[in-house]
């Protein structure tokens, strides 16, 4: 019992040293960034209006290198978990400097992930609810790889718009941290809060108006802790829900992703090619400030945080296949609630008042126009007055 209570102080002060650290330290990665040329220059696609230096992942990586150094046991484990963080740092920050090719970046993704997974971080079996237990065997690292690159390039997609990354793991490592501990697996608790902390203490300068882009440093380092905690964390248990559990706290970046994606398919485009499709830059041409835009962002990823909190912790069922009516109930409305949401703003913000605006603004628009632009998003931005 006292251990645990000192792991949940370490977790509590790695993530205040993670934060104070990257905060301190984010400025100067900034002025690193513009005498190496590491800049973001205004573009189409994307929403800032004056070059922006990137390379604030850097300070994130201190961040949680420091905290760690002083909070965690430094196992095997851990010590790949580092050694492939910093190995995918400095593969985006060659990225933010360089622009490599997406096939380079794919192998430095895959190269990243392979180190913790080669040290046991691998999802080995699962149990699933009502079907029993699944073994994975051989293929248990190589899925494990494919998944934590796919959490990589999650983070990485969301991370267009202001404060929207950074805000979204900050919630997610706070949110992983709370279930890790109580699932009794401490050490990833503290890493946990530790990643939360880094991205928060970056968060300070990155917020709408941005000083600094975390740039692919930031992004597929944060994706690769997170993806990591989960599997520390949460598959350890064997329950396939435990796993699930966290990763709905990432519910807004999976689907913008998987929307994004489906498109540049649909329309026969790179799949790592640049465009304004995503959420961010939907609800932008709708008439959203960035301020405005990331806060609906951040609200939702908290309701998905909450439920994701709520079925581990609500006791609708006693494990055994009985489920008690009142919490059942409470855990339903619990679930519509993340789904309204979600509802509201992909179909109710993103299609209904589009079409509204769009079709009051530009009458002369064909419906086969309309429909094409609704669903891919390249439009030019609508300016509506109400207010932010």
């Amino acid at each position: 019992m006292l251990r645990s209570v000192m792991n949940e102080l370490d977790a509590v002060l790695g993530f205040i040293a993670a934060a104070a650290v990257a905060a301190a330290l984010t400025p100067f990665m900034a002025r690193f960034a513009e005498a190496v040329g590491a800049v973001d220059q205004p573009r189409e696609r994307g929403l800032s209006a004056s070059p922006t230096p990137l390379l604030g992942g850097l300070a994130i990586l201190a961040g949680v290198l420091f905290a760690s150094g002083l909070f965690l046991d430094w196992d095997s484990q851990l010590r790949a978990i580092m050694a492939g963080s910093v190995l995918i740092s400095l593969v985006g920050a060659l990225d933010d400097r360089f622009d490599l090719h997406a096939a380079i970046k794919l192998v430095g993704q895959v190269a990243a992930a392979t180190i913790p997974v080669a040290a046991g971080v691998r999802v080995s079996n699962v149990t699933i609810p009502f079907l029993g237990a699944i073994d994975f065997g051989s293929a248990a690292g190589p899925l494990t790889v494919i998944g934590l690159v796919a959490v990589m390039n999650v983070v990485n997609f969301s991370d267009g718009i202001d404060g929207l990354a950074a805000g979204v793991c900050a919630i997610a490592g706070a949110t992983f941290a709370i279930i890790a501990f109580d699932l009794g697996r401490d050490g990833a608790g503290v890493l946990a809060a530790i990643v939360g902390g880094a991205a928060l203490g970056f968060l300070f300068w990155n917020f709408h108006p941005a000083q600094v882009f975390m740039g692919d440093a930031g992004a597929l380092l944060l994706g690769l802790l997170l993806g990591c905690v989960a599997v520390q964390g949460s598959v350890k248990t064997n329950a396939i829900l435990a796993l699930v559990f966290p990763l709905l706290v990432l519910t807004v970046p999976f689907l913008d992703t998987t929307f994004v994606v489906l498109k540049r398919m649909k329309y026969r485009r790179p799949v790592y090619s640049a465009d304004r499709w995503h959420l961010h830059h939907r609800l932008s041409n709708i008439g959203f400030s960035q301020r405005r835009t990331v806060l609906y962002l951040y609200a939702w990823t908290l309701i998905q945080a909450g439920l994701a909190l709520a079925l581990r912790f609500v006791p609708y069922s006693d494990n055994g296949g009985k489920f008690s009516l009142g919490w059942s109930l409470l855990m339903a409305a619990l679930g519509l609630l993340a789904v309204a949401a979600s509802v509201y703003l992909v179909y109710v913000l993103e299609i209904v008042k589009f079409r509204r605006l769009f079709t009051r603004r530009r009458p002369e628009a064909t419906d086969e126009e309309v429909a094409e632009q609704l669903e891919t998003g390249e439009f030019q931005a609508l300016e509506v007055s109400s207010p932010d």
